[in-house]
C-alpha cells in the first residue's frame, strides 16, 4: 500500500504522467466541506514532511496527512479510505 507522497512522486518523476492532470484534495478547515483541490501545476515542491502549493511568494506547506485524494485525469488513484487504487 502506498503513502500519498509515494503516489505523488511517482506522478512527478514517471514520464507516464503528466504532473499538471493531477488533483491533490485536502483537508482545508474554513473550506467549503473542509476540503481543498489543486491541480499538480500548483504544487511547488514535495518536501519529506508536506507538500508546497501556491504561487510565489504567496506558498502554503500541506502536510501528507491533510491529503484525502489523489486523482490522475478524473481516475482516482488513491483515497484516504481505500488508500491505494493505482494498479
Amino acid at each position: 500500500m502506498r503513502k500519498s507522497r509515494g503516489i505523488l512522486l511517482r506522478c512527478y518523476h514517471d514520464p507516464a504522467f503528466v504532473f499538471s492532470d493531477v488533483q491533490v484534495c485536502y483537508i482545508d478547515r474554513g473550506a467549503p466541506g473542509n476540503e481543498s483541490c489543486v491541480s499538480g501545476e500548483r504544487v511547488l515542491n514535495l518536501d519529506s514532511q508536506y507538500m508546497e502549493i501556491g504561487e510565489e511568494p504567496e506558498t502554503s506547506p500541506i502536510p501528507y496527512h491533510r491529503i484525502t485524494r489523489i486523482t490522475y485525469r478524473g481516475r482516482v488513484l488513491w483515497d484516504r479510505q481505500g488508500k491505494d487504487r493505482e494498479g
